[in-house]
Parts: structure tokens; C-alpha cells; sequence
């Protein structure tokens, strides 16, 4: 009895598992279907854009042209993302180089300071001297003026030379004057240089220490703290240099107004102008959907890092405010380049093309035909049609089984589009002729011809002697 038991639910058992299989495999074949709908339609470019501040204020590092340093790099920072208040702490940076460049005009100035006393006191030395042989030639002057007052009795041989000395000691006193008053002159401009010299370095020292105190970088106003990126597109971090020409450390952006700017490629820039509109998702919150406009398209495309493709820059505003965006959030952007109202559309994996026709898979009751199709623009899921459908047909969204066998519908629909497709050819060769004709023509140049006397001769006569 068991045996028998165990056979009859073998049977059952396979004919169970034949009966799936055999009913999967009907499932399998049953073509997917659709139909075709009426209504809005949006022609759509996607792209993928990054928050942005639409304005921002910089966070400055120090003045490093001011003391003749090119670079300088960056200790420490504060993390990306936190809220500062005005005078905060943001960074640190490495005091090394200006420390060393403090020092050397440490010396200077001391060298300078010393160079200043010894010219201080030479100048005072040598003046000194001076009056004093001035005080003694004074003397000298008079007691020529007594020796020829009291020679007045005595020969004119004796009065004569008192005269003389008389002379000779003012002539000397004059001379020690006049020479006196030029050292005056030359102590003061070899004081005046080593003044300006020793000037030149304290504003020097002052300048560094100045600069120094900027190494501690601080926020100059409240906000949030976002790092500007390097030329490679990473992120400013502890390591990295400032120099004269980039020394920003960082930005505090305002968050009531923000942008994405994103990229479009050189298929779809065409579709994209200023003005219009842009349903944006953020994929930090994808539950949630803006709306923004464009309001910058970029004349000259570029190429970004690492491929090949050209793309154009382009910018779009975030309408109204929202406490949750962040700089450097992912946005998903969808730019609505046109918007047509009533038409029919299908899913693009309705459509099929051979060599020259456009068709679908159309079903009527139990018959499936190949029906010739107009189509128009298209997004990335749905198309156009134009012409050979109508509301709530119905469409296979697969192929059907042996579908060369299935009879063509609406060649017609085919012909008129060949037809249109020929008029415009006609019209554009018509205009290319219209612009040809209202060319300037130009006149040929004459041709010369050599003629058997050795000499060159033009279409309208008229002989030309060979040169050389």
C-alpha cells in the first residue's frame, strides 16, 4: 500500500511542475501592451547640478605680497559646515617662512639702529671739532686786530705786515665758517639717509608683524563655513597652500539664494535658453521638489576632467528659500525645454524603425498590424505622434512573434512625409540659389598668351615686353 501510495504522488507531483512550467511559459509569451494617451506633454533635458550660494562673502587669508612671501601653507582648519560668528576661528597657518623673514628684518633693523648712533655720533664728534677750531681761529683773528693796532707807531715795513696777518686770520676765520656751514649740510644728509634706512626696516618689522597676526584666520562675518576648491576641484584641506594670487580660505555663503550650476551636453544645448523653467530635486531629500529658472547659458563649451565630451556651463536660480539647502548638495535638475498641450504620445519602446518607415505594433481586438507612424519630439521616456494614432489604441510595448509577417498600415502617412521632406530640400535649394545670385561677381583675370615674337599678349590685344 505504501508503494502504491508513493507512485500516485509522483504523478501528481510532475504533473503539477508541467502545469507551471507550461503556464510560465504562456505568461512569457503574452506581449506587453499599452495605449496611447492624450494630454500635456514636456520635452525635458536632465542633468546633474551642484548647489551653490548665489552670493557669498570671502574669507581673505593675509596680505602675503605685502612682505614678499609667494605661498604659504595651511595647518589646521575647522571642519566644513560650521556656523561661524563674526571674529570665529577659522584656520592656522604656517608661521615658518614669515618667522624667519621676521628675524632677518630683526637684524636689519638692529644693523640700521647701530649705522644711525656711529653717524650720530661722528656727525656730533665732527661738529664738535669744527666749532672749536672756529672758537681758537676767532682768537687768532683777534689778536691780528690788536698786533696792528699797536704797530700803528712803528715802520710802515712793520704796519704793513700786521695788515697782512689781519687779512690772512679773517680770510682763515671766513673760510672756517663757510666750511663749517657745508659740514652742517652734508652731517644732516648722510643722517637723513641713514634715517629713511633705518625707517624702511621698522615699517618693515611692523609690516610682517602685521601679517603675522593674519596667519590666524577669522571670520568676518556669521554664516557657514564652505571651502573653495583647488584647481584640481578638491576641496581646500589642511595641508594645502594659499598663495598672492588665490588667498582665499574659504566662504561664508548666504543661504537665502542659491543656484545650481550643472552642465549640458553639445546634443541638448541647443534646447536650452535663459528663462526657462526647472523642476529640481535634491538627493539629499528626495521627497521633496523645487522649482528654479535659468538664468545663465554658456556661449563656449568646455571639457571636464577626465573625458572627452564637450559641455556648456549653465546656471539655474532656486525660486523661493528653504532652511534644508546646503552648498555643494546634489541636485537632480530637469529643464523643461518646450511644453505641448493635447497631444498623443506613446513610451519610446513602442516605436520600431526599418530603412525607411516608422511604425508601431498596433492591436485591434485579436490582429496585430505594423501601423505607420508621424512622430515628434521626445523626452526620455515618451514621443510625439503625429499622425496614424488615435486616443486609446492600444500598442504592444514588446514584439510580437514573427513580426515580418505582419501586414504595414498608413504607407500613405509615409509617403506625405517623404513629400514634406522634399518640399523643404526644394525650398532651401531655392533660398541658396536666391543668396548665390545676389553675389558680387568678380571679373576674370585676363589670361596672357605667348605669341612667337617672344612677347605676351592680352584677350584684348596689346603687346607686354618680357621682363628679364
Amino acid at each position: 500500500m505504501k508503494r502504491k501510495y508513493y507512485y500516485f504522488a509522483g504523478i501528481i507531483l510532475i504533473i503539477i511542475v508541467i502545469v507551471i512550467i507550461s503556464s510560465s511559459d504562456k505568461a512569457d509569451n503574452v506581449p506587453l501592451e499599452t495605449k496611447v494617451k492624450k494630454g500635456r506633454f514636456e520635452v525635458i533635458v536632465t542633468t546633474t547640478g551642484e548647489l551653490q550660494a548665489e552670493n557669498s562673502e570671502k574669507i581673505m587669508g593675509p596680505s602675503l605680497r605685502q612682505v614678499n612671501i609667494w605661498r604659504v601653507k595651511i595647518s589646521d582648519l575647522i571642519p566644513e559646515g560650521t556656523i561661524v560668528d563674526s571674529g570665529d576661528y577659522i584656520a592656522t597657518l604656517d608661521r615658518t617662512e614669515i618667522t624667519t623673514r621676521l628675524t632677518d628684518v630683526g637684524d636689519q633693523l638692529m644693523k640700521a639702529q647701530s649705522q644711525f648712533t656711529k653717524i650720530q655720533l661722528d656727525t656730533s664728534l665732527e661738529l664738535r671739532g669744527a666749532r672749536d677750531n672756529l672758537i681758537n681761529l676767532k682768537y687768532a683773528l683777534e689778536e691780528s686786530q690788536i698786533t696792528l693796532e699797536q704797530s700803528k707807531y712803528e715802520s710802515p715795513a712793520a704796519i704793513r705786515q700786521a695788515n697782512i696777518n689781519l687779512e690772512k686770520a679773517k680770510r682763515t676765520y671766513d673760510q672756517a665758517i663757510e666750511s663749517y656751514q657745508l659740514k652742517i649740510q652734508q652731517n644732516k644728509a648722510r643722517m637723513k639717509e641713514v634715517e629713511i634706512t633705518l625707517q624702511q626696516q621698522k615699517r618693515a618689522r611692523e609690516d610682517i608683524l602685521g601679517v603675522l597676526d593674519q596667519f590666524v584666520v577669522k571670520a568676518p562675518k556669521p554664516g557657514m563655513v564652505i571651502y573653495v576648491k583647488e584647481w584640481g576641484g578638491s576641496k581646500r584641506k589642511v595641508g594645502n597652500e594659499l598663495s598672492t594670487w588665490d588667498p582665499v580660505v574659504a566662504t561664508l555663503p548666504d543661504l537665502t539664494s542659491m543656484i545650481s550650476r550643472t552642465y549640458v551636453n553639445e546634443i541638448d544645448i541647443s534646447k536650452v535658453k535663459p528663462g526657462q523653467e526647472v523642476k529640481m530635486k535634491v538627493d539629499a531629500f528626495p521627497e521633496k521638489e523645487f522649482t528654479g529658472r535659468i538664468t545663465e547659458v554658456a556661449n563656449v563649451g568646455e571639457n571636464l576632467p577626465n573625458t572627452d565630451a564637450k559641455v556648456f556651463e549653465v546656471l539655474i536660480k532656486v525660486e523661493g528659500q528653504d532652511t534644508l539647502l546646503r552648498p555643494a548638495m546634489t541636485t537632480s535638475n530637469s529643464v523643461i525645454t518646450a511644453v505641448f498641450d493635447s497631444v498623443l504620445s506613446l513610451p519610446l519602446e513602442c516605436i520600431h524603425n526599418n530603412d525607411s518607415l516608422t511604425y508601431v505594433f498596433r492591436k485591434d481586438g485579436g490582429n496585430v498590424t505594423r501601423q505607420v507612424v508621424e512622430t515628434g519630439e521626445s523626452n526620455e521616456n515618451e514621443i510625439i505622434i503625429k499622425k496614424g494614432l488615435s486616443e486609446n489604441d492600444v500598442v504592444l510595448l514588446t514584439i510580437p512573434d514573427k513580426p515580418e509577417k505582419l501586414a504595414f498600415n498608413g504607407i500613405d502617412i509615409y509617403l506625405e512625409i517623404k513629400k514634406k521632406e522634399q518640399e523643404s530640400k526644394n525650398e532651401l535649394a531655392a533660398k541658396q540659389k536666391s543668396i548665390d545670385s545676389q553675389k558680387v561677381k568678380i571679373p576674370p583675370i585676363p589670361e596672357f598668351n605667348k605669341n612667337p615674337q617672344g612677347k605676351f599678349k592680352g584677350r584684348q590685344g596689346g603687346n607686354f615686353k618680357r621682363q628679364g
